[in-house]
């Protein structure tokens, strides 16, 4: 969601971008890679692409949050995202591990 509000310049964020001093065609960089980075996520191939994706989430709410520490506006939305993409790279990363282990004990097994 937050991509399409991005690529269709949302005039809500518009307005930020001007008041944050950021130029217009970085709506469409981080639209672009927000987009990307989602579809990295859900598709359940490319591990490698997704630890990209999720590092450049980070890097992204990581600027969020200093941008809004800068400006003195409020960053505790960004801070609930934050804490979402900790959680799911926590699980993720669970994940890969059981399936790890369990690859291994089967080839041990054979």
């Amino acid at each position: 969601m937050s991509s399409s509000m991005y690529l269709t310049q949302n005039p809500k964020l518009v307005e930020a971008f001007h008041f944050l001093g950021y130029p217009l065609f970085f709506m469409y960089i981080l639209g672009l890679a927000k987009g990307l980075g989602a579809i990295a996520l859900l598709v359940p191939k490319f591990p490698k692409l997704k630890e990209w994706a999720y590092a450049g989430f980070c890097f992204t709410l990581i600027g969020a949050v200093w941008t809004h520490i800068a400006t003195g506006t409020s960053f505790s939305a960004v801070i609930i995202f934050v804490i979402l993409l900790a959680v799911s790279y926590i699980f993720y990363n669970r994940i890969q591990n059981s399936k790890h282990t369990v690859s291994t004990s089967i080839a041990s097994l054979g």
